[in-house]
């Protein structure tokens, strides 16, 4: 969970940061996977567990749905 979720931010820098269209794309590709990743994680963990938090974890699920940010990057580049 913490490498999914913290790739997303480290790719996203990456990204901002690339060597060129291509790689800009690519980096941004793999923070919109690692999102998806983390709100799987997330489900799965509120779903098998109760949850003392669960506002909070319902909290994070959908901040890890706001991946599709990371669609609309790529629409707009493209």
């Amino acid at each position: 969970m913490i490498k999914a979720s913290g790739s997303v931010g480290g790719n996203y820098i990456e990204a901002n940061e690339s060597l060129g269209k291509k790689d800009f794309l690519m980096r941004i590709r793999i923070s919109r996977k690692e999102a998806k990743e983390s709100a799987y994680w997330l489900r799965l963990i509120q779903e098998t567990n109760s949850l003392k938090n669960a506002d909070d974890a319902q909290s994070l699920i959908q901040e890890a749905n706001e991946w599709k940010f990371f669609s609309s990057i790529l629409e707009k580049s493209k």
